[in-house]
């Protein structure tokens, strides 16, 4: 969820009159089976689109920031918001441009990794498309958007995460060869010299956000940016699945859950999961999917009749909703 922080004060001191506290509460969930304003939470377009029913529903929390000390104590003492500091919210000494692209980098690198992820348990081919080119960094002239990124330094890629892993392996100075395709122009190598990350200045910075697609004729959209984020991977892969597979992997259910996902269908933990949950079970979710590794915090959370599953994998998921839905014991977070 992309956030803005505005620090108000007394004019022409240093006197400041909101605290560096966020409060966190309960945000709304999205089904992203279904629509949003007319437009399908997540659009499929070339594939075979199987029928669903039920929900996945994506979890939030809504941040509350810029309150007075007053206002911070008043969420802290009649709710049930947490406050938390603003450091673990938001990154740090950062301008708006910044942040912006902060964010714009975190939602196309989930949204991406959702994409490889869900192609594998499919086994469809997937490749990297150059998603956006940030000014004035090695990859600044040389590449565009829309590229697709075949190669580095001689060897095939098909995930931004193997990009990555390949520019990671080198200095900020070093060379790098990335091969790509530009429309009908066929195949083209652009030798960059990789700048350093002004968030560590150790790290190469190639200048790229990717993507990735489905080197098929599938063509897979995410319509929810402003509130995706990292948060969203696994619900996000288990709805492309559905959509495109024979069968409802919810069985018709409510089903809700969070985490994120790596492109190899891992799962990952993630913040606010006491609220998420709560979310859940007020939207009426028959199951929770949480990721293994906040399950010590899911067990301070009185979740109703909503059961809660310890998933550490796609898979994992997978398997607790066809449980959960066939009347089997499912693995909880409240399992030893």
């Amino acid at each position: 969820m992309a956030l803005m922080l505005v620090l108000g004060g007394i004019p022409g001191t240093p006197i400041k009159l909101t605290v560096p506290f966020a409060a966190e509460s309960a945000g709304p969930t999205f089904n992203t089976l279904a629509d949003i304003d007319g437009t399908p939470v997540i659009q499929i377009d070339g594939g075979d689109i199987d029928e669903t029913s039920g929900s996945l529903d994506m979890t939030t929390v809504s941040v509350r920031t810029n309150m007075t000390m007053g206002q911070a104590l008043g969420r802290w003492l009649f709710s049930h918001d947490t406050l938390v500091p603003i450091g673990q919210i938001l990154p740090q000494n950062m301008t708006d441009e910044e942040l912006k692209q902060h964010n714009e980098a975190t939602f196309v690198a989930s949204e991406a990794a959702a994409t490889v992820a869900a192609m594998k348990h499919l086994g469809e081919p997937t490749k990297v498309i150059v998603h956006d080119v940030m000014d004035g960094t090695a990859a600044s002239g040389a590449l565009n958007a829309g590229d697709v990124i075949t190669a580095v330094d001689g060897e095939d890629v098909s995930e931004p995460q193997q990009v990555q892993d390949k520019v990671r392996t080198k200095k900020p100075g070093d060379k790098v060869t990335v091969t790509y395709l530009r429309g009908e122009d066929g195949e083209k190598d652009a030798e960059l010299t990789l700048g350093a990350n002004p968030e560590d200045k150790e790290l190469p910075l190639l200048g790229i956000t990717m993507t990735s697609e489905p080197a098929g004729d599938i063509n897979v959209t995410y319509n929810l940016n402003d509130v995706g984020g990292p948060s969203a991977g696994m619900i996000f892969s288990l709805a492309v699945i559905d959509k495109l597979s024979p069968g409802e992997l919810n069985g018709g259910r409510n089903v809700a859950g969070t985490g994120t996902i790596n492109e190899d269908g891992t799962v990952g933990p993630i913040g606010g999961i006491t609220h998420k949950i709560e979310g859940a079970r007020d939207g009426g979710a028959e199951l929770f999917l949480a990721p293994e590794k906040n399950c010590a915090e899911a067990r301070k959370v009185d979740s109703g009749d909503m059961v809660v599953a310890k998933v550490g994998t796609l898979d994992d998921a997978i398997s607790a909703m066809h449980a959960f839905s066939s009347g089997q014991p499912v693995e909880t977070c409240e399992a030893s």
